[in-house]
């Protein structure tokens, strides 16, 4: 009996003890305000590569307030192309209420959602409030009108194949100027050795540190294998990767044959140009990529407008052509020498 009495009074004590904590959760409630409203010091953004370190726009927001249970409320802007509908936009964590990118930053978030350098473009941006993944509130959204420049930049590959000459050496492209720079070196057989120079001289000069890494200390990287090949260079992490250079070529009975190919040759000019002088018959061709006809481009109703559904492009008189196919814009200019 005793026995029984001791667990009725523990039961007891345990309900009421659950019953007080339950209540103070219910007591303790954090609300949230949603994502306030959002402010631009100019909808026309004014880019040029000179003022890149110079501020490009100012958005403002008020803080959320948060009353009852303090809980951390995650604030992020989102960018994305006009009418995209913010289906992939690019974000950014905020962690005070404005927001200041530099020309160059605003100008590579434009390069990277797709603007073409030298196009008029309109992004959309809206503040993204969330205290929960649950609970995200957005602000209103604003339009930026702004043209993004060709912002790239280069740095170059002297070795044996060229006779170790920066002055003259091939070069990589970093598109977007964030210190990752690539392009296609031809290396010629037994002149696999080279450096990475960041100008045209031998100022200062990247060597293999070991383990697909560089250092100005280092000795004489190796490409490996003769041939066209991939450079990649990351001169944040200084890290380097050579890999066999994927081409774009034609291909038809103009050519060598369809399913023959006739490499182009890649113009590092950051525009996606590639370029070939050779002999065409009468016929047709299309470009394709990595010897692949999946994504082959074909000639349009628009001259010299190209399409993964194009037909064939026709060469209505044989003869020596110089061709440029600039897989940006998807556009080629075929000239008979």
């Amino acid at each position: 009996m005793k026995t029984l009495l001791v667990k009725t009074v523990a039961f007891s004590l345990l309900a009421v003890s659950l019953w007080s904590c339950k209540k103070d959760g219910d007591l303790t409630v954090a609300n949230v305000s949603a994502a306030g409203t959002l402010a631009a010091s100019s909808t026309t953004v004014a880019l040029t590569q000179a003022n890149g370190t110079k501020p490009a726009v100012t958005l403002s927001f008020p803080a959320a307030t948060v009353t009852g249970y303090k809980v951390p409320v995650a604030t992020s802007l989102q960018f994305d192309l006009k009418a995209n509908n913010f289906s992939a936009p690019r974000e950014f964590v905020i962690t005070t209420t404005s927001y200041t990118p530099t020309v160059a930053d605003f100008n590579a978030m434009l390069l990277a959602l797709g603007v073409k350098a030298g196009t008029a473009a309109q992004v959309d941006v809206r503040l993204k409030s969330a205290p929960a993944p649950n609970t995200v509130t957005y602000s209103n959204v604003i339009t930026l009108s702004a043209t993004p420049y060709l912002a790239a930049a280069w740095i170059y590959v002297p070795g044996a194949y060229q006779g170790w000459t920066p002055a003259t050496a091939d070069s990589l492209v970093s598109k977007e100027n964030n210190g990752v720079y690539s392009g296609i070196i031809n290396y010629t057989a037994g002149n696999l050795g080279f450096k990475i120079t960041p100008a045209k001289n031998w100022d200062l000069a990247y060597g293999d540190a070991g383990s697909g890494t560089i250092s100005t200390t280092g000795g004489d990287l190796n490409a490996g294998a003769a041939g066209k090949r991939q450079v990649t260079v990351d001169l944040n992490k200084k890290t380097i990767a050579i890999t066999v250079a994927q081409l774009w070529t034609i291909t038809g009975d103009a050519s060598q044959g369809w399913g023959v190919d006739t490499e182009l040759d890649f113009i590092n000019d950051a525009k996606g140009t590639w370029k070939g002088t050779l002999d065409l018959k009468v016929g047709a061709f299309k470009f394709r990529f990595n010897k692949d006809y999946n994504g082959a481009l074909g000639g349009t109703a628009t001259a010299g407008v190209l399409s993964t559904t194009g037909g064939d492009i026709p060469v209505t008189t044989a003869g020596k052509y110089t061709i440029t196919l600039n897989v940006t814009d998807l556009t080629y200019t075929m000239v008979k020498n």
